[in-house]
Formats: structure tokens, sequence, C-alpha cells
């Protein structure tokens, strides 16, 4: 269970919510149809030695019959936020933000234009965990990265800043697998002080999970299909936060972001990716979950 100020290393609470979804894009990157590619992912898993996920790697074959909707996600989500942020960098923004980037490593596998800087924010013992594993493998980033140490519950905009964020300028933001983490004073006040920070032409994309009954709900339905849950003995819905908060879609809207929302199953149709017919109970399942871009 989540309490205020609580933090976290990379195996233990919402530290490892961010090495199962380094393991699942290792994986993906292992598909001969990959959707991604992120060679760094497996780097991270092995570091960290966590069994659960350890076993995962060693045998796939574990989530053979694993429907779609449980296996197929995290393909299409690092996709959608790859593509935001190629976008985004056509149009001419040079500065991009991670919002609890976690295990994220975009900085080093996306193509960057020149004079780009990506600033990553997280906890510090995840982002100490993730630099001493690049730095072990040589790794060098494709644009100027900056991890920020800070907590997305307290002033991270102050920290973000004494790291050379620009926030006059047009920037990227990218708020992924993180809203159900925060209290909902701190959900809405993360989208306030984006807008506060972003200059014209800055760019948003989010996910969003619904609530933590959604989530105990998609686990229900997990168990009918699937042995194990994919987190191993990690109970993903306990460190969701149910407090009330404001609608990203609308909240955006009513500031003057132009907002575009998408439907998971459409995105899998627009990568090309086959969606077998699933029961009902399976095919609800993404009507909780849903992606949006906007812009300033």
């Amino acid at each position: 269970m989540r309490t205020d100020g609580d933090t976290w290393d990379i195996v233990s609470s919402v530290g490892l919510t961010a090495l199962g979804v380094a393991t699942f894009r290792a994986l993906e990157t292992s598909r001969p149809d990959a959707l991604i590619r992120d060679e760094y992912a497996r780097w991270f898993v092995e570091a960290a030695g966590e069994p659960h996920f350890i076993g995962l790697l060693a045998d796939p074959s574990q989530l053979d019959d694993t429907p779609f909707v449980f296996q197929g996600f995290m393909g299409l989500r690092t996709k959608f936020f790859d593509d935001f942020f190629t976008a985004a960098a056509a149009s001419g923004v040079r500065q991009a933000v991670i919002l609890a980037a976690g295990l994220d490593s975009r900085a080093y596998r996306l193509d960057w234009p020149a004079g780009t800087t990506v600033f990553e924010v997280d906890q510090p013992k995840v982002l100490e965990f993730k630099d001493e594993v690049l730095a072990a493998h040589g790794a060098r980033p494709k644009a100027d990265r900056r991890a920020v140490a800070a907590d997305l519950r307290e002033d991270w905009p102050a920290a973000l800043e004494a790291r050379g964020f620009d926030p006059d300028r047009a920037t990227a933001w990218a708020v992924e697998g993180l809203l159900p983490y925060l209290p909902g004073d701190a959900h809405d006040a993360l989208f306030e002080r984006i807008d506060g920070l972003s200059g014209p032409g800055s760019r948003l994309a989010v996910d969003g999970f619904g609530s933590s009954a959604d989530m105990r709900k998609f686990d229900a339905v997990r168990e009918k299909y699937v042995a194990k849950s994919l987190f191993g003995d990690l109970d993903v819905a306990a460190l969701f936060y149910e407090d009330p908060r404001a609608d990203p879609e609308g909240w955006l809207t009513e500031h003057d972001w132009a907002v575009q929302q998408f439907n998971p199953f459409a995105l899998a149709e627009d990568y090309g990716l086959p969606i077998p017919e699933l029961p009902p109970e399976l095919a609800d399942l993404p009507a909780s979950s849903s992606y949006l871009t906007a812009v300033k």
C-alpha cells in the first residue's frame, strides 16, 4: 500500500513496475514482428536480477497462451510514444521531458536531431540504478540527456529548471504509465505545471489506465485466461490512488490545448498489428485505457 512520501528502488513498489515494463519491452524486441527495438531493456532486467522477470526473459514461452490484450500492450504503447517524440522532433521541438522515466531508453535509441535535450525525471534510486547499468555497458545517448532526481508529488519543476530546462521553449512531454500512481492533487498539479512550463508549440502525450477498480477488473479477467500475473507477486492495483482527479482530455481542452484521443485497438490497426477475435470480456478491457496527444 502507498503512503505519503514513500520511496522505492528498482525492485520494490512502483520501481518494480518500471522493471516489469522493461521486461516486456525486451520481450517485444525479441519478437520477429516487433513493433519497437529496445536493446537496452534486457540490460536493466539482467542487472536487477529479479527472479520473476529474469524467468520471463529466459523462457518467453510462459506467455505463449497469453491473449493479445495482455501480451501486446507494451509494443503498442512504446511505439505510440516513440512516434510522438519522432513527430515532435520533426516539427522542430528540441526539448523533451520524460516524466517518471523509469528505465526508458529513448535518449539512447531514438534518432534525435542535433541540439536536442532530453530530461528524465524520476526517483533518485531508480535513476542511479539506470545510470550504473548504462555506464557499465558503455552506452552513449543520442541527445543531451539530463537526469532529474525528483518526486513528482513534490516541486519537480524547480529540479527540472535547475538542470537547464527552459520553460520558454517548445517542449515535448511524455506522461507514460504514470497517472494512476499519483494522488489526485499531484495528478492535477502535474497538468497545471506542464501547462505553465510549456512554450508555444509544445506537445504532450499521455496514456491512461483507468481507476484501480478497472485494474482489479483487468486482474479478474487475467486470472481467467493467464495462470500468473505478468508482474509476478506484485499487486499493481494496490499502488494506485483512487481519490478524485481531473479528466486529462477535458482539462487540456479547457486550457487551450488541441487534443486528439486514440483507442488502443485503433492504434493496433494503424500499426498493422493483427487482433484476433476476442471474447467480449477481453474486447471490453481497452475501454478503460486510452492514449492522447495535445498541442499548445
